[in-house]
């Protein structure tokens, strides 16, 4: 009969070794009362058999079959009833530590360990069921090797459909065989057969324990791995389906219209989101998706379907996947459409545990980020690099076909003239000269005879010939000396000459001397000397090679010289930036008695170290400092970082703290304060602390930044003025920043120095109409306004009567045009009285338009001589105001116009354009320099200046002065000057005329007296020559600057730029520049600068005396050293580089009012 078995595995059991699957089933519970099916998901195995004694004595005894085994058993050795229990005693004592089977089973009952041996083939079926017991099969605890008398178990589950118990001679058997494992979809899948050996067992000893050694078990492992893992996945879901349906209820109750399960996000996890319709917006919609995305909208978006689900109630539901870098999720339900369900327009969010944190993100935005700006950056490389393929392909073909075109026109002029030529030539002259042997050709050497009596070189010592070919074409190629000949009849001598290869024409002369030693010559009357080369090669096939050659040499000599462009060009390149980087390097280190940091260059991504001295600063004596920082200018995304409290350093009055930079970092901004919560702060005068960084993959955003000026270099120069705002624009620009002009369209303007120049619309304003022109001015965008009321047809800048009322006019006219054009300027930046309505016309008549709102006024002085009344009115409405340089900034604070508004007023010097004054790439001077070379460069100057001028070439000190003549430019102290140098034995050089016609006669007579006096020493050039200038800021020693008052003063700047040693007044921006070698060092080092000139107080002769005579004695006593101070003041940084990030920072903060 069948019986049904309960097959369980016990944990404390450790008899079987069971690899394939040890965790639990995901969808059957298995425990000892779950009860056998004839059909059933995968189950346990029961280690034991459990019967009742009664029981088993009740069962018929079977017959033992004599044929072969049954199938999947092998035959075994019989072994005596002795030794099997002797074997049990052992095996007892070795498992002593495993529990009892005893303990496991009813008191009643008793545990029977079968040892089954040598089954016949053949065994009679019993039906088990009427033995109305349960049978609980447990297999002995011991290692069962096949053929060993052992058997083998592999696997957690075999499936009994049959068991057959054979019994005879009071032995028993218990056949197991092959059961079919099916799944709960009905699949099956077979087992390998499970054989045990049978054992006779004495059965007058019914209360033994018989044990069941199974060998031969073959499982395939794989198989029930797979349905193991099918079991425990169906469990999990069947779990996890409970759990989503009470979620579903409770949400529901509460009315919460989604929940997501598992309820715990994580990241790099995938979750099912439900969504309940019913109670949504989309109540009557047929389609519900979700769009969302992660980390405040800002990665991975997704927009996904949901799908009804099984759940009472109207759920919808999908699956997401939450990304490793997630920290929250953000999302709205949709119908595809219009129609949303956002949490009213709230969002709905949900929290990632466990992930990165915001700041962490940040960082992975900005990583990814620089490897996007990476990928571009290459592809928009290899983009130009192509680009500038085809543009060198192209250009280099135009040139070939231009180079070939010209060898094709040389070569017809040169066909031309050898012709002529060699219908001239002869095979000899008549007792002159001849040549043997007659016939010759190229390469060949032939003797050339020459009858000395015959010319005026009777009396020579020496015959040279000097010769060439084809009509001297490749210029002096013969060189030889004449020997004395025996042949009779003249006084013959003669020279071996080799006939140059492809000469057509042989040409020569005959002297009495060598090349570039020789006095007398035999030029055949200045016709010269020609003989035929009578077997050269075919005349039309030398033309060919002739064009050839002459190509090459042409392409040859071009490509040198783009050579040489390129490699000057890259020099000047490295030059700048060297000296970029230096000038940023001395601007950092101007700040260092209060703040600086290590390291100096601060890069994007790196840690750095701020340093503090609060003792030279509002903080002083203030028992703490507390730091607080952010980034690009107090804008970046993780917004200002807590305050820090610093540290005090060891030595010294600094304190420190450090920060991290982030990597999209371009500036790095912080102030200081006495407390955690504020109080006093150090705000660096309202302005903060900003240092750039660099390295960062974003860059700063532009301004946008609006000149409105009246004079502009080149294009409408008259003074320093223009020179500014051409060169502030243009280091403005070079900082990435947007910067326009806006002028008036002068009829005298420079137009060559004008491109793309072009009408681009008309406008009417003032009761006129007004044509607005553009064109490109040193790189610059220039809009030129020109009034049809003729207004600006004067054929001058200044010098009309009416010249307030001409530019108040333009002011106006100006502010129109930004306003119709449509333009939003941040900054609007107006020069002197000129320029100074611009100030109260925007605060009076534009505020109130959009495009101009937030434009604030910038208004800087440039002279405060004239214009006082425009520049007063100008100081109170504009919102920051400049003046040249630091010392005029001073000089003029008790200005009425300037006193009462001292807080906005700021003194910043001006720089000079690098461009313009080069020495290195100057086409006015005869040698390029630069500071490694700067005593070659000089000297070529200075030689080329005196001979343009007509002084001694003598190696004197030269004096340079190049000036306006006017009393401010200390007119008394120049003519001083002039008698001193002179006195010293030294050169003078003036350039330089005067608005004032008296004080120009003056000067028109001092350089008659010394053109008499002095002539090979002095020469004043009273009139303004631009080639000139630059010749004489290049071959001058110095450089005199005597000036009353000088609000900055260029030409200093320039000299030093040029090598040539300054000699100043100390006033306004000469004092702020040059700084004595013998007096000023401690006031250079606190500027990071070395002592780099000559300078004196006073306005009388004694003080240009005490410097002049400084300098003339240390160039003639210690020329090394003086030669090192020109290399030297050559290195230091006196461009726009530094002066134009003090405008940024001032623009910055114009824009904060």
């Amino acid at each position: 009969m069948e019986a049904s078995l309960q097959l369980q595995r016990f944990s404390s059991y450790g008899c079987f070794k069971i690899k394939p699957f040890l965790d639990s089933f995901p969808s059957v519970k298995t425990t000892q009362f779950t009860p056998w099916r004839s059909k059933c998901s995968v189950i346990c195995l029961s280690h034991r058999v459990t019967a009742s004694a009664a029981d088993f004595s009740k069962r018929r005894h079977r017959r033992f079959s004599k044929g072969s085994t049954p199938k999947g058993f092998t035959s075994k050795t019989r072994i005596s009833t002795q030794k099997r229990k002797q074997q049990k005693n052992n095996e007892q004592k070795e498992d002593s530590s495993i529990p009892k089977l005893s303990e496991f089973v009813e008191p009643n009952n008793r545990e029977i360990e079968l040892k089954v041996d040598e089954v016949e083939n053949k065994e009679e079926k019993e039906d088990l069921s009427s033995i109305g017991k349960e049978l609980d099969i447990r297999l002995s605890n011991q290692n069962v090797v096949n053929g060993n008398g052992n058997g083998i178990i592999i696997g957690d589950v075999v499936g009994l459909e049959k068991k057959e118990i054979s019994s005879e001679n009071g032995t028993a058997s218990i056949g197991l065989e092959k059961k079919e494992i099916g799944s709960e979809n009905g699949t099956a899948s077979t087992l390998r057969d499970v054989v045990s050996k049978g054992k006779h067992i004495d059965d007058t000893k019914t209360d033994e324990v018989v044990t069941v050694e199974v060998e031969s078990v073959e499982v395939d492992e794989k198989t029930v791995q797979d349905k193991s893992l099918q079991l425990k996945l169906e469990m999990e879901s069947n779990l996890r389906k409970q759990e989503i349906e009470g979620l579903a209820d409770e949400n529901f109750l509460r009315g919460d219209k989604f929940f997501v399960y598992p309820q715990i996000i994580k990241p790099d996890g995938e979750i099912e989101v439900f969504f309940n319709r019913g109670l949504s917006n989309l109540k009557n919609e047929p389609d519900v998706l979700i769009m969302g995305s992660f980390n405040d909208w800002r990665w991975r978006s997704f927009t996904v379907r949901l799908n009804k689900t099984h759940l009472k109630g109207d759920w919808w539901s999908c699956l997401i996947r939450v990304p490793k870098e997630a920290y929250k999720m953000d999302f709205v339900f949709f119908n595809g459409q219009n129609v949303y369900e956002n949490n009213d327009k709230n969002d709905f969010c949900i929290t990632v545990e466990g992930g990165i944190d915001v700041f962490a993100f940040e960082d992975i935005l900005v990583e990814e980020k620089r490897m996007e700006l990476e990928k571009i950056a290459k592809e928009q490389a290899e983009k130009e690099r192509q680009e500038e393929e085809q543009r060198r392909i192209g250009v280099e073909k135009a040139a070939s076909e231009a180079e070939r075109a010209q060898a094709r026109i040389e070569i017809e002029r040169r066909r031309v003239i050898l012709q002529q030529l060699m219908k001239k030539a002869a095979q000899s002259l008549d007792n002159i000269w001849f040549i043997e042997p007659k016939e010759f050709k190229g390469a060949e050497k032939v003797r050339l005879y020459y009858n000395k009596i015959s010319s005026h070189l009777t009396h020579a010592n020496e015959l040279w010939i000097h010769g060439g070919h084809n009509n001297w074409n490749n210029g002096l190629t013969i060189a030889e000396k004449l020997v004395k000949s025996e042949k009779e009849g003249g006084d013959w001598w003669y020279a071996e000459v080799v006939i140059p290869d492809g000469a057509l024409v042989l040409d020569w002369v005959f002297a009495n001397g060598p090349p570039n030693a020789a006095t007398i010559y035999d030029n055949n009357n200045q016709h010269d000397f020609h003989a035929i080369v009578l077997k050269s090669i075919p005349e039309e096939q030398f033309w060919v090679e002739e064009e050839h050659r002459i190509f090459e040499k042409l392409q040859k000599e071009r490509k040198l010289r783009e050579e040489a462009i390129h490699a000057k060009a890259k020099k000047t390149t490295q030059m700048k930036g060297e000296m970029k980087e230096r000038t940023l390097k001395r601007f950092l280190l101007s700040q260092k008695n209060v703040v600086y940091t290590e390291p100096l260059d601060i890069h994007a991504g790196s840690m750095v170290k701020i340093f503090y001295n609060p003792a030279n600063t509002v903080l002083n004596g203030k028992p703490e400092v507390w730091f607080r920082c952010s980034f690009n200018r107090w804008t970046h995304s993780i917004g200002p970082l807590p305050p820090q409290r610093m540290l005090p350093v060891d030595n010294g009055f600094h304190v420190k703290a450090t920060v991290k930079v982030p990597l999209d970092a371009y500036m790095m901004d912080f102030v200081f304060s006495e407390r955690e919560d504020g109080g006093i702060f150090d705000n660096n005068g309202g302005r903060d602390y900003h240092i750039p960084v660099v390295g960062g993959i974003v860059k700063e955003p532009p301004m946008h930044v609006v000149h409105i000026a009246v004079e502009m270099a080149p294009i409408a120069k008259v003074g320093g003025l223009g020179d500014i705002v051409t060169s502030l624009s243009r280091a403005v620009q070079d900082l990435n920043h947007n910067v326009n002009i806006v002028f008036p369209k002068y009829d005298c303007l420079k137009f060559e120095h004008v491109t793309d120049f072009h009408y681009q619309r008309c406008y009417s304003w003032g009761g006129t109409e007004i044509e607005v022109w553009f064109g490109k001015v040193e790189g610059l965008s220039v809009y030129f306004l020109d009034p049809q009321n003729g207004f600006f047809s004067t054929g001058c800048v200044y010098g009309r009567g009416n010249d307030a009322q001409r530019f108040g006019f333009f002011c106006h006219a100006a502010l129109e045009f930004l306003h119709q054009s449509g333009f939003h300027p941040d900054i609007i930046h107006c020069h002197d009285w000129s320029s100074a309505p611009v100030a109260w016309l925007l605060k009076d008549h534009y505020m109130h338009y959009d495009g101009l709102s937030k434009s604030r006024v910038v208004f800087t002085i440039h002279n405060l001589e004239f214009g006082a009344h425009f520049i007063a009115k100008a100081m109170v409405h504009a919102d920051k105001a400049t003046t040249v340089s630091h010392t005029y900034s001073k000089e003029v604070a008790g200005n009425p116009a300037i006193a009462p508004h001292l807080h906005k007023f700021h003194g910043i010097l001006n720089g000079i354009d690098l461009d313009i004054w080069d020495p290195f790439n100057d086409k006015f001077i005869p040698v390029s320099y630069n500071s490694e070379n700067v005593i070659e460069g000089k000297q070529a100057a200075k030689k080329a200046l005196q001979q343009r001028l007509g002084l001694r070439k003598s190696d004197l000190p030269l004096v340079g002065i190049i000036s306006r003549l006017t009393h401010q430019k200390g007119i008394h102290l120049i003519k001083h000057a002039i008698s001193r140098a002179l006195e010293l034995n030294g050169q003078v050089v003036l350039l330089g005329s005067a608005p004032d016609p008296h004080i120009q006669n003056d000067f028109v007579n001092l350089a008659n007296q010394l053109h008499s006096s002095h002539a090979d020493r002095a020469r004043l050039c009273l009139n303004y020559d631009e080639p000139l200038s630059h010749l004489i800021y290049a071959g001058s020693d110095f450089i005199l600057v005597p000036s009353i008052f000088e609000p900055c003063g260029l030409t200093q700047l320039t000299a030093m730029r040029y090598g040539s040693i300054p000699v100043v007044r100390k006033t306004g921006g000469l004092y702020d520049t040059v700084f004595d070698v013998d007096n000023d060092k401690a006031r250079a080092e606190a500027q990071g600068l070395e002592p780099n000139g000559f300078n004196f107080d006073g306005a009388d002769g004694s003080g240009v005396d005490y410097s002049l005579n400084r300098a003339i004695t240390a160039w003639y006593g210690a020329r090394d050293w003086f030669n090192s101070l020109c290399k030297m003041v050559m290195e230091q940084d006196w461009s726009w580089n530094r002066p134009a990030l003090k405008y940024i920072e001032l623009y910055h903060a114009t824009k904060k009012y």
